[in-house]
């Protein structure tokens, strides 16, 4: 990644702080870019007669935005780098900083994946797969990469990308329109602030219309979600090093093998622990209700855990037997293996209950 080429756009946070005579601002930055961190603090305080507190603690989207920790110190304003606005509220004044990463691939090495994978959407057009009957069945066939039906209406090569990338999806529309394919941006729903968006946790865009996608990011989260979510083949373009490859299907049916093999381990559990996000934009205190509604109505034991970081070392000391995430959906997915007890989502606990079958194909925990 070379840094130089992300634009931090810190005029209208400067103008915003000078406006209101701010004295203490708060940096709140996402991982990747915290290398950064001070020199950002130095150009704001160059600028205004502001001091910035860099808030230092982990940051993993829009959705973790700091609010009664900067309010205790006295912050008058968050400055929030590297990701849009959500439709959530954290009760402190915050300013959404854009960052772009100019970076332009070639979309040859990526053309190959595309056919391939436009193939497979006309022969799922014209040949829809009938239900499956099995888990074996299912593992066997995944027509849409998932074990679920997903009826297409047309094979459009849907175009998304992570948020420092969203510029360039126009330009790139043209580039694969040149290259024979039908391009849609879709459009997601109140959590996603821009056409072609994706979250880890929200692929509100997705319709019958698209057939397969192309993600302009790096690494395999947005990704792995969004196949998850749709059960859609799904290509991937680099923008920091030009390469090229797809989400295999070895990957989803290795995370499905996983999460059927939770799912099981779970099912003659009696203790579960129910974890309730503390962060603004994770918080689903009435589904974690809901889930210990349902555990009482099957006979087993529901604990409400509420906290903003979740971690191994803060939970699994706990005596129950299962954890059922209801904070960021990703966590169940992504760090399953870092638990020494079962965290399943919320569909997996319906399953576990007998209440979803596993046969009806995966669904994605998503907040909306």
């Amino acid at each position: 990644m070379d840094l130089t080429k992300h634009e931090f756009e810190l005029d209208e946070l400067v103008e915003r702080i000078k406006k209101n005579d701010n004295r203490l601002v708060a940096l709140q930055v996402p991982e990747g870019l915290k290398m950064q961190a001070l020199e950002m603090m130095d150009e704001i305080e160059s600028q205004t007669s502001a001091r910035v507190v860099l808030s230092a603690d982990p940051c993993y989207g829009a959705c973790d935005l700091v609010h009664d920790k900067m309010q205790n110190i006295g912050v008058e304003l968050v400055a929030h780098m590297g990701h849009s606005q959500m439709n959530i509220d954290s009760g402190m004044p915050t300013q959404f900083i854009p960052v772009t990463y100019e970076g332009s691939p070639e979309i040859a090495p990526v053309i190959p994946f595309l056919h391939a994978h436009r193939n497979i959407a006309i022969e799922r057009l014209n040949n829809p797969s009938e239900p499956v009957t099995s888990e074996l069945e299912g593992l066997e066939k995944f027509e849409d990469m998932v074990g679920r039906i997903a009826p297409l209406t047309d094979t459009k090569l849907g175009l998304v990308g992570s948020i420092q990338h969203l510029h360039l999806l126009p330009t790139y529309k043209k580039y694969f329109e040149d290259a024979g394919f039908d391009v849609t941006i879709p459009i997601g729903g109140a959590r996603l602030t821009f056409p072609g968006q994706v979250l880890g946790c929200n692929y509100s865009g997705d319709d019958p219309s698209v057939g397969h996608y192309i993600f302009l990011g790096s690494g395999d989260f947005h990704p792995i979600g969004l196949v998850l979510h749709t059960g859609k083949p799904l290509a991937m373009l680099d923008p920091y090093t030009g390469d090229a490859t797809e989400m295999g299907r070895e990957r989803i049916e290795r995370i499905l093998r996983q999460r059927s093999s939770l799912i099981m381990s779970s099912m003659d559990k009696e203790r579960f622990g129910i974890l309730i996000g503390a962060k603004p934009g994770q918080m689903r205190r009435n589904l974690a209700l809901r889930m210990k509604k349902k555990l009482e109505k099957h006979g087993k034991k529901g604990y409400l855990l509420a906290m903003e970081h979740v971690g191994p070392e803060l939970i699994d000391f706990y005596p129950v037997d299962v954890f059922v995430n209801t904070a960021c959906p990703r966590i169940a997915i992504d760090d399953a293996v870092k638990y020494a007890k079962p965290m399943i989502t919320p569909y997996e606990l319906e399953v576990v209950l007998g209440e979803k079958k596993w046969e009806d194909g995966y669904k994605f925990d998503e907040i909306h």
